[in-house]
Formats: structure tokens, C-alpha cells, sequence
């Protein structure tokens, strides 16, 4: 499949028909390339999802970096949620795909990583992200934020706290959109303001569908650097809603908390609760049995066979496509991307592949949009469609 967008994102997003001739120009013009090298990210590819494998320290040096270069930078932090939407959501998923930094929220996501062998040993919460923000004091220049959504009043009364305490961050902004559709939050006014504030971030309070929606529409027209939708944050940080102890946060139960505290999202939990259950008996288990007898037959050499033609550059993978192989494949992948011609991976002699190289594939996938190139993973068997599958990646094959 040729890393296009569905045909649903276009009718959605009228930006992207600017040049409608090239399909692969598909969220390039929304997403401008960032100096941050994707290919290098530590990002795992988990049930459909990239997982970015940082601690807080890590984030923040990006978050610096990008305030510092103004460059645009879409951070998405999937919890149980996002997992779930994004299995029938295509643009959700596209919107996950192609953010800068998809840090885990949600312990659930934390565990079912740890079990198929991915070194991830905390969430970072939008909650978390935040505190840790306003506890820079000493960092320097404080960070300016402009706080977007939220129910009626709760952003101006966290822009008042924000701005009474001896933190890391004041607030230069606020702006309520109301119930509209994300068209009608996208109109220039309400942009006009939002880019007039100056801000370094900018924290979107919508729902988790609808604000992802917005900032993948919009990510060409704003032009604070770094974006993000924080959800409950807002509720947390002004006070509206308390946040769970840290011990029941670490046992993984601040969903059962939420549901005391806000008793509306019962439903939404059982929903993704029960869901989840299955995903992990259909999927995860077998995935954790087949890396325990991948690791016991043995071999795991790869071969990466290099071929540039005309119009694209061939690349055919063959033996165990798993994470002692990443440096010899970025260094391929990089050269075909430099060539700036459709890149085709062959994946019919794969005998293995493991949550690290499908990151490294969906961070291909993501500098091919971005570049407007092109990707398609060709000549699937059915055992690697099989494997494609389980790990929820599907949607990268050719058909």
C-alpha cells in the first residue's frame, strides 16, 4: 500500500487537495519535516500504535528543543482509548501515526509492552507532562501556554493559577471554541487568535477524537511549536477534579478512581475494558508465545538487499527483521529516502519481526508522507500477513 491518507481525510481536511494530483502530498504540506530524525526515534510498534520508549527528562529536552527552533511538534500520549479508537478510527490512527512523540498513558499499554519484551518502564500522562513543566522554575525564560477547550470557566481558572504561582509556565491564553464541529473550530478567527498569543504550547482540552482531529487539520496554520491534547488536564490542574494518589496510580487503578470522581466514564471503561480483554487473548498472548519460539529456534541473521531504479528503490528484507538489525536498516532506509523516489519493501522472505522494527517501519512510512514518496510493502505471504495482523500493522501491506 502506497503511504497515501484515506480518501475520507481529504473530504475532511480541504488543505490537503492543494495539489491533488500527487495523493502522496497527503499531510506533507500539513506536516512540515521537524530537524528531530524520526528514524532515530526509540519507538516500538505496538497493536496498530507507535510507543515511544523516554522518560520525562527526555521530553522535556525535546520540548525545549522545538520551542527553541519554532519548529512544529504534535505530541500524542495513546492510553487504552486511543487504542481502541484507533482500530476503527482511520483518521484517529493517521493523527497517532504521523505526532513527533507518542509517549504511553495508561498502564494497561505499560504492561502488554512489558510482555512483549519492550523496555518501557512508566506512562507519561498529560497530567504528568504538565507538572513536570511547571516545576522548571529554575530552567530558565518560563514557557508560555495557551490553554484551548475545557468546559466553561475552567481554562480561565487554571490560566489565573497558573499565572498567581512560581512555576515554569504562565499562561499568555485562553480560548473556549464551544460544541462546534472541528471545521468550525478551524475558522481564522479563532486560529488568528490562538498564533497571536505567542505561545510555546499549546494544550487542547476536547475530547480525545475531536481534538486530534483539530490538530492534525490545522498543524500547517498554527504556529505555535509544540501541540498537544492534554484531555482531563485541564480538570486535574485547576483543581475541578482530584487526581488519584501515587500509589494507586502505580498499581495501575487511577482509571477505577476516575470513575469516583467523574462516575460518567463507567461505561467507557468497561467498553475498552472488555475490548482490551479480547485484543489481549486474540493477540497479545499468541505475540508473546511466538517471540518466546522465535528467540529458542535459533538463526537470526537478516539480509537487506538494495535495488534503485527509475522510479523507486526496492528494498527486500530477509531472515529476522527484530531489533539487533535497526542501525543496518535505518541506514538503508535513510539512503532510499534520500533518493526521494517510492520506496518498495519486500517482506515475502521475513521469518520474523519484532515491535522495534515495525516503529522503525512506521517511522518510514511517516518520512515517506511527510516527503511525499511514497511506501508500499509488497509480496506478503499469508504467514506474514498473519504476523502483520496480529500486531495490528494490517494496514501497512499492499493488497
Amino acid at each position: 500500500m502506497r503511504a497515501n491518507v484515506p480518501e475520507h481525510l481529504r473530504a475532511e481536511h480541504p488543505f490537503l487537495e492543494r495539489r491533488p494530483e500527487r495523493s502522496d502530498d497527503v499531510l506533507a504540506t500539513a506536516l512540515s519535516a521537524t530537524p528531530l530524525d524520526d528514524l532515530s526515534r526509540n519507538v516500538f510498534g505496538v497493536l496498530g500504535l507507535p510507543l515511544d520508549v523516554l522518560d520525562v527528562q527526555g521530553l522535556l529536552q525535546r520540548i525545549d528543543y522545538v520551542v527553541g527552533a519554532r519548529t512544529p511538534f504534535l505530541l500524542s500520549t495513546p492510553n487504552v482509548n486511543f487504542l481502541m479508537t484507533s482500530r476503527s478510527d482511520p483518521e484517529f490512527r493517521e493523527s497517532l501515526l504521523m505526532s513527533d512523540l507518542c509517549p504511553v498513558d495508561g498502564m494497561p499499554l505499560v504492561w502488554i509492552a512489558r510482555l512483549l519484551g519492550i523496555p518501557l518502564r512508566e506512562r507519561l500522562s498529560g497530567s504528568d507532562i504538565f507538572d513536570a513543566l511547571k516545576s522548571r522554575e529554575a530552567a530558565g525564560r518560563k514557557l508560555k501556554v495557551f490553554l484551548f477547550g475545557g468546559s466553561e470557566g475552567v481554562a480561565v481558572k487554571l490560566c489565573q493559577k497558573l499565572n498567581q504561582e512560581a512555576s515554569g509556565v504562565t499562561c499568555v491564553g485562553v480560548l473556549n471554541p464551544g460544541f462546534g464541529s472541528v471545521a468550525e473550530m478551524s475558522c481564522d478567527p479563532i486560529l488568528h487568535k490562538i498564533n497571536a498569543s505567542d505561545a510555546d504550547l499549546l494544550t487542547v482540552f476536547l475530547s480525545a477524537q475531536k481534538a486530534q482531529a483539530w490538530l492534525l487539520r490545522n498543524h500547517d496554520r498554527l504556529e505555535i511549536p509544540f501541540r498537544a491534547q492534554f484531555g482531563t488536564t485541564i480538570n486535574l490542574q485547576a483543581g475541578s477534579v482530584k487526581r488519584a494518589p501515587v500509589f494507586v496510580r502505580k498499581l495501575g487503578f487511577e482509571w477505577l478512581w476516575r470513575i469516583k470522581e467523574e462516575p460518567y466514564l463507567w461505561r467507557r471503561y468497561w467498553n475498552d475494558g472488555l475490548r482490551l480483554l479480547s485484543l489481549f487473548v486474540t493477540c497479545v498472548l499468541p505475540l508473546a508465545v511466538g517471540n518466546l519460539v522465535s528467540r529458542l529456534a535459533g538463526s537470526d541473521d537478516l539480509a537487506i538487499d538494495r535495488n534503485e531504479g527509475p522510479q523507486s528503490v526496492l528494498v527486500k528484507l530477509s531472515g529476522c527483521a527484530i531489533k539487533r538489525h535497526i542501525d543496518a536498516a535505518i541506514t538503508c532506509f535513510q539512503s532510499a529516502l534520500d533518493t526521494r523516489k517510492l520506496i518498495v519493501v519486500d517482506v515475502s522472505n521475513i521469518s520474523a519481526i519484532d515491535p522495534r522494527f515495525f516503529g522503525l517501519l512506521l517511522m518510514l512510512r511517516k518520512r515517506s508522507v511527510r516527503q511525499g514518496s511514497g511506501l508500499e510493502l509488497v509480496n506478503a505471504t499469508s504467514r506474514v500477513r498473519t504476523t502483520f495482523r496480529l500486531n495490528g500493522f494490517e494496514f501497512l501491506l499492499s493488497r
